[in-house]
């Protein structure tokens, strides 16, 4: 099924979970895996304005990201802070912990598509307490996003 309008961030993740608040997320594609029982697809685009960033979360899903345009920093619990240029993928799996994304530009938006593999009608994105996941918060993070 094809979308063809952006929808907003609300209407596309369940009730419960966040991404950036000023990430632009537009749903593409999504698709039930019938040889995979109780599986779908779906692929959306992500766009960081400047300086945007996600709070630590985890997809519960196989997430393969490949960028298009600018540059944007990841990094999973227990892993390196790369920094991704376009042409450039990163890989979640569905246990991983997203500890750090952010557009690597304080000037420039970053494009990326993301095409995950997860439970049908389970949340794209779950957002995590850093202190419950054993990780650091990104330093881009607002005092008002950490849990107290």
């Amino acid at each position: 099924m094809k979308i063809s309008q952006p929808m907003s961030l609300s209407a596309l993740f369940i009730a419960g979970t966040l991404i950036a608040q000023d990430a632009k997320v537009t749903p593409l594609m999504s698709k039930d895996l019938t040889e995979f029982p109780g599986k779908e697809g779906l692929m959306i685009t992500v766009v960081y304005p400047p300086g945007a960033s996600d709070s630590i979360h985890r997809h519960n899903a196989y997430a393969f990201v490949y960028v298009l345009e600018g540059s944007v920093v990841m990094q999973l619990k227990g892993g390196k802070e790369i920094t991704l240029t376009p042409g450039q993928t990163f890989y979640e799996g569905p246990n991983d912990i997203h500890a750090v994304g952010r557009n690597a530009s304080s000037t420039k938006p970053a494009k990326f598509i993301v095409f995950l593999v997860k439970d049908k009608g389970a949340p794209v994105l779950v957002p995590l307490n850093p202190r419950a996941a054993g990780v650091s918060a990104s330093p881009e993070l607002s005092r008002k996003e950490m849990p107290k």
